[in-house]
């Protein structure tokens, strides 16, 4: 119960800073005054209808684009109600409903299947070769991979993936260039079993660049919580019993060791729909990491405050999630 109570004011914390940030960001009050001062803007009626749209309006009469400017409390108390009801407003730049942008445009979708695709891979790959490096720690397999998760960790993504697309795009012509589908698709998609396999070679680079530069993280964890487990006597007491490595490593050390690496995926997953702004932006994916970087070029400042938002409440959500899991594993671990 405790638990639920600070995580709601959490989220309210979130509201409030969210708000805060907007509000004392330069830009969008400028753009008002270059209106008003811009003598080509013969019609004035029209910086009311901004400042609707800003949010910055009591109320406003649609017909003469007349504004009654609202005091700090006002637009605070009409944000704080949207936010809690998901009505994050118009795009400047699209001028349509931020939330339909997200969900009609596909863009959420794609982004969850290629971030939810590289972090499932990247924490298999990382938690199973984690397991393996610690109980050969000291040798050349341990050295190598742990080396190889450094490196691979090191690269920037926007690197890795212009090598990629100039090894397996354009000079093997293995895989496409980017993009989540096909040009030629926007004229007329094929069915959907004759899509899958398409979209999985759109996909591929992607989800392989963005697996190589997480997994390390993964992996140099498990190896960390892996090595203090297997110091311990029951460890020793149940290879002495004669099970077999697998189950000594796996299922007796892997789960007294696997509370922080339950914490880190929780946390890995609550970035989800931040998406991946630099790797989208490379391979052109039609995602919200890329939605955010095009809406900061663009000064969409309601396209932002609200993809924050979502954020901040996806890790919340993941932070929560992640307490009651530790709970379960490990049923010392209680929450008032």
């Amino acid at each position: 119960m405790k638990r639920t109570i600070n995580t709601f004011i959490l989220v309210l914390f979130v509201i409030t800073l969210n708000f805060a940030i907007f509000q004392l960001m330069p830009g969008t009050q400028g753009i008002i005054e270059n209106l008003i001062a811009n003598p080509r803007v013969t019609d004035k009626s029209i910086i009311g209808r901004y400042q609707y749209q800003f949010g910055l309006c009591s109320s406003y009469n649609p017909a003469t684009r007349h504004c009654v400017l609202a005091t700090p409390w006002e637009r605070f108390g009409k944000y704080f109600f949207n936010m809690l009801t998901f009505n994050f407003g118009v795009s400047f730049k699209s001028g349509h409903p931020i939330f339909d942008d997200m969900i009609a445009t596909g863009r959420l979708t794609n982004t969850l299947i290629l971030l939810g695709t590289s972090t499932l891979l990247s924490l298999l790959i990382g938690i199973f070769l984690g397991v393996l490096v610690a109980a050969k720690r000291g040798t050349l397999f341990d050295t190598g991979w742990v080396t190889a998760s450094l490196v691979t960790f090191s690269l920037p993504t926007f690197w890795i993936g212009l090598i990629f697309i100039i090894v397996f795009a354009q000079d093997l012509h293995w895989l496409p260039v980017g993009n989540v589908t096909p040009f030629s698709w926007s004229t007329g998609a094929p069915s959907l079993l004759q899509q899958i396999p398409v979209r999985i070679e759109h996909l591929f680079l992607p989800a392989l660049v963005l697996t190589l530069y997480s997994y390390g993280g993964h992996l140099l964890l498990t190896r960390a919580t892996m090595m203090e487990a297997l110091s311990e006597d029951y460890i020793t007491t149940a290879t002495a019993k004669g099970l077999s490595t697998v189950k000594v490593l796996f299922k007796h050390a892997l789960r007294n060791a696997s509370l922080p690496i339950v914490t880190n995926a929780a946390i890995s997953f609550g970035g989800l729909l931040g998406g991946a702004i630099i790797t989208e932006t490379v391979f052109n994916w039609d995602g919200l990491g890329g939605w955010i970087f095009n809406s900061i070029d663009y000064r969409d400042f309601p396209v932002i405050q609200a993809m924050f938002y979502m954020i901040a409440l996806c890790v919340i959500a993941a932070n929560f999630i992640s307490d009651i899991l530790l709970g379960v594993l490990d049923p010392r671990i209680r929450y008032e």
